[in-house]
Order: structure tokens, then C-alpha cells, then sequence
């Protein structure tokens, strides 16, 4: 394959129709692009459909699902691109100009990832993760695993997603601990991606992974100093929205396996700086831009 300008990687599970529809919008995209499906082990004829109706489109089977978190780090060593770009399966890129637009925002090295804006079709007409202005670059402390891209390097240097983490709550892990090397994630300007939300999601799931991540999230990266007031909060918050939900018993079970999980996972344990812990509290209440963080960053460790 020629040069490309970056790699869209989708992973997919059983979701060939909504597949179909975010590999059209990919194919169009204005620059020369690789598209890379990552098949967790589907079973509906999903590997059937993107190598009869998509020939361009390089696609990995895997026989047996890992879940899709393992599945996108193991995307990063597969992908030709240095920028990956990673949308789900039931999402899609809105214009050809998304790859493009994003592209341009890689335009300093303290630039780890790019929060791509992204709509939420079948809740609302809002654009999130978009910058306040194209004047300046805008910061914040996470992305959407829907909408984002990803400098390639840094992402494999850091060792990518933990695995044991499974499914949710990823991003935020890996933004902070890309905070505390010195890259930073900036918010994007472009056409929003389009997000379908599969009426197939499992909010079992969703509640019970989320909750122990949420966990184990104080539990890897939190300095000791802050580590008991964040683990009360996030303790109560997960309790509070399983009664919110209707869904109590569920946010229980998770909260349980994230506590159980710091034994599990007791030698994981890396707490960030105290600093970087602080400068990303500050990012998730307020945009910053990147000259007013920088001063702050320590020397890039990638």
C-alpha cells in the first residue's frame, strides 16, 4: 500500500449493518487513508461483508472475542498510519472532510490524541468535544472512544489500554497517565462525527464495568494523598447513579468487583505525579489552552 496519511480503525463485534454504514463514510474520507476492521470474533457474516463489499478495506478476524479494549491496542501495532483514528461501529464520519480537518491538529508534539466532536444522533443535536474557538488549542482531559485520534508512537510507548480494564472507562486512564509523560489531548474543530448508538449496548455491562473501573482508575493512578477522598467520591457517585437508573444492584456488584480488583490488581498500582493529578482535575471543570498548561507539563518521556 502507498503512504497514508493516517489508519481508521474500527473494532466490531456482531454489528455488520451499522459496520456498513461507518465503512461508507470511511472510504470517502479526502486524504489517502488506511481503513483497518479488527473483528472480535463475530459471528454474523461480518467478515463476509467487508471482503465482498468493501475490497479496499484491510480487515483482522480474530475466532475468539478478547473484548474491544484489548482489541484497539492490539489495532496500534497492526495500523500503517502514524495517526489512528478510532470510531465504534455504529458510528460514522458526517463529511469527507473528518480525517482531513483532524489531521491539522497534530501540529505540536505535546499533542497525544484529538477529542474528534461527535453528535449523539438518537439523543440530541449537541456538538461535544468541540474546541470554544479554532483560535487557539483547547484542552481537556479525556475523549470519547467514539470520536477521537491518536498519535500512534505515543500510544504504543505508553503500552496502550489496560487490559484487565475489559470494556469502559479506558480513555480516561490513558489520558492521565499520557498527561503525566507530557502529551496532552486537544479538543478537535472538525465536521462531528455522527454517533448511532446500537440499541444492542448492554447496560448490565455498561453499569457493572463502569463502576469497577471507575475503581480501579483511583486505584492505578491517584497519588496517596488524594487516593481516600477520590475513592469515598467515586464510591458514592457509583451508588448514587445506580439508584438514579433504577439499576442499584448492578452498580453494587460493580463497586464490589472494583474493590475487590485492588487486591487483584494490587502490583498495577503507578500513581501519577501530584501535579498532573491536580492539572487533570483542572481539565475535566474547564477547557484550558495549551499555552497556559505547558508551563506546567513535565519534558515529553516518548
Amino acid at each position: 500500500m502507498a503512504s497514508v496519511a493516517a489508519s481508521v480503525v474500527i473494532t466490531t463485534k456482531d454489528r455488520k449493518d451499522s459496520l456498513r454504514v461507518a465503512l461508507e463514510s470511511a472510504v470517502k474520507q479526502s486524504v489517502p487513508i488506511e481503513v483497518l476492521v479488527i473483528d472480535d470474533g463475530s459471528s454474523d457474516g461480518t467478515a463476509e461483508m467487508v471482503q465482498t463489499d468493501f475490497p479496499s478495506v484491510r480487515l483482522v478476524h480474530f475466532d475468539r472475542s478478547a473484548g474491544l479494549i484489548v482489541r484497539r491496542t492490539q489495532a496500534a501495532s497492526l495500523a500503517k498510519g502514524e495517526i489512528i483514528f478510532s470510531i465504534d461501529d455504529d458510528a460514522a464520519f458526517s463529511t469527507p472532510e473528518v480525517v482531513r480537518q483532524t489531521l491539522a491538529e497534530f501540529c505540536h508534539p505535546r499533542v497525544a490524541a484529538v477529542a474528534i466532536p461527535f453528535i449523539n444522533v438518537n439523543q440530541d443535536n449537541i456538538v461535544r468535544q468541540r474546541a470554544p474557538d479554532a483560535k487557539d488549542t483547547y484542552l481537556t482531559d479525556q475523549y470519547i472512544g467514539t470520536a477521537h485520534a491518536l498519535r500512534r508512537e505515543v500510544f504504543v510507548g505508553l503500552g496502550g489500554y489496560r487490559a484487565h480494564l475489559f470494556h469502559q472507562g479506558e480513555e480516561l486512564d490513558y489520558c492521565i497517565r499520557a498527561l503525566d509523560a507530557g502529551y496532552v489531548v486537544r479538543l478537535g474543530n472538525a465536521d462531528p462525527i455522527h454517533h448511532y448508538e446500537s440499541p444492542r449496548r448492554s447496560f448490565k455491562r455498561m453499569d457493572i464495568y463502569g463502576k469497577r473501573n471507575h475503581i480501579l482508575f483511583v486505584w492505578h493512578n491517584v497519588p496517596w494523598r488524594y487516593f481516600p477522598m477520590r475513592l469515598v467520591i467515586l464510591t458514592a457517585a457509583g451508588a448514587q447513579h445506580g439508584l438514579k437508573t433504577g439499576r442499584p444492584l448492578n452498580s453494587l456488584w460493580g463497586l464490589v468487583r472494583g474493590y475487590g480488583g485492588m487486591l487483584r490488581f494490587f502490583h498495577h498500582r503507578k500513581p501519577v505525579r501530584s501535579a498532573t493529578f491536580r492539572l487533570s482535575r483542572r481539565l475535566s471543570k474547564r477547557k484550558m489552552p495549551l499555552s497556559e498548561v505547558e508551563p506546567l507539563l513535565p519534558p515529553m518521556t516518548t
